[in-house]
């Protein structure tokens, strides 16, 4: 009998042919910041997942704070994804374009006419070699840079941001995605929201937990509304402390209340990545099981899973999908590979950001 991991399993609107999810990745190969016919290539390799979640896609150029990245604020980013899209269809496969905005982890540099990066205050990053935006520097070679200070967003400026994913909702949808997912996780602006350390706001968008998570659930309706709420995910890092994301009390309280109020919106999933691989804590089974029971609808996990890890929590009833990150960099048949015991290959971190095909398109296929 095949192993429940390998079975098919509707995803809202959305059918797929096992539960193996490919991670989102950054591997900034778009100096155009268009997807182009290198990433429709890395991509269509990778089809055989139940479900590619795309890289962080920003939704608009103040979203932005790494360069190369694939945007999909234009209609060019539109046209380059639709060629992606197409590969990865034209191998029977299923692909969620992930939206994100950066908020204070960018740099002058990459926003809109040198403008200051926007998060929900001013509290600034702390200097560390783990936290960082990545610009072309004035010599034009390519590097991590300090991120820039942040202002605090303007209460009348809040629903600009809204707007923002939902119109990238659409066009994703125009390019050919199969839905989407909105990046709340590992210290980015919505993280930069929730947490009440990086929120020092008096406005509604600060102070209680409910005002705290206002904007995450504000921007999830509207683009449930554009799309259909059965073609939206949201990722969420309920234990990071990535980029400076300071821990408080009432953190899990606060995702279980997220929990509680994405249940009532009969979202695709929710995405949880264990963010323990970049210093953060581990996320715990019992956690993991509470925020299931409060939850209700389809769980993806992400972080350092075994396929035995995998393959005992989704038959336990704890997650229903299971997402692997880096062992599809160099695994492009990653799931054949765990199906049939042939051993995985190990990827060249040299070539995790930045370049052409090397350590991107040219590791093959055993099976």
């Amino acid at each position: 009998m095949t192993s429940t991991i390998f079975q098919p399993f509707d995803l809202g609107d959305t059918r797929l042919s096992n539960r193996i999810v490919m991670a989102p990745m950054t591997r900034a190969r778009n100096p155009e910041y268009v997807a182009n016919a290198l990433t429709a290539t890395y991509y269509g390799q990778r089809a055989s997942a139940g479900l590619i979640v795309s890289e962080g896609t920003p939704v608009s150029q103040q979203g932005q704070g790494y360069i190369d990245v694939p945007g999909i604020w234009s209609q060019e980013q539109v046209a380059g994804w639709k060629v992606v899209t197409d590969a990865v269809h034209a191998r029977q496969g299923k692909i969620f374009a992930q939206l994100w905005h950066v908020g204070r982890m960018s740099h002058t540099s990459l926003q809109p006419n040198g403008a200051d990066p926007v998060s929900a205050s001013t509290r600034p990053v702390a200097s560390s070699s783990k936290s960082f935006a990545f610009i072309y520097r004035e010599d034009g070679t390519r590097g991590t840079a300090e991120p820039s200070p942040a202002r605090a967003l303007e209460t009348e400026e809040v629903p600009g941001i809204v707007r923002d994913f939902e119109q990238a909702a659409q066009r994703a949808i125009d390019a050919g995605f199969d839905g989407i997912e909105i990046h709340a996780a590992n210290g980015y602006l919505f993280e930069q929201f929730l947490n009440p350390i990086t929120n020092d706001r008096v406005d509604a968008y600060g102070g209680s937990l409910q005002n705290r998570a206002r904007l995450i659930l504000e921007t999830v309706d509207a683009v449930a509304a554009r799309i259909g709420s059965r073609k939206v995910g949201i990722r969420l890092a309920p234990n990071n402390r990535q980029f400076d994301m300071p821990a408080y009390a009432e953190s899990e309280a606060s995702y279980l209340y997220l929990a509680e109020e994405l249940a009532k919106r009969g979202l695709a999933y929710v995405h949880l990545n264990d963010n323990h691989a970049n210093g953060s804590p581990d996320m715990s089974e019992t956690f993991l099981a509470a925020f299931k029971r409060s939850y209700g609808g389809t769980v993806i996990l992400a972080g350092k899973l075994t396929l035995e890890w995998a393959t005992r929590l989704i038959d336990q009833g704890g997650i229903d999908l299971a997402a692997f990150g880096q062992p599809f960099i160099a695994n492009p048949d990653l799931v054949a590979r765990l199906q049939t015991g042939v051993p995985l290959a190990t990827p060249d971190r040299d070539t995790y950001y930045g370049g052409g095909a090397e350590g991107y398109i040219d590791y093959p296929a055993a099976t």
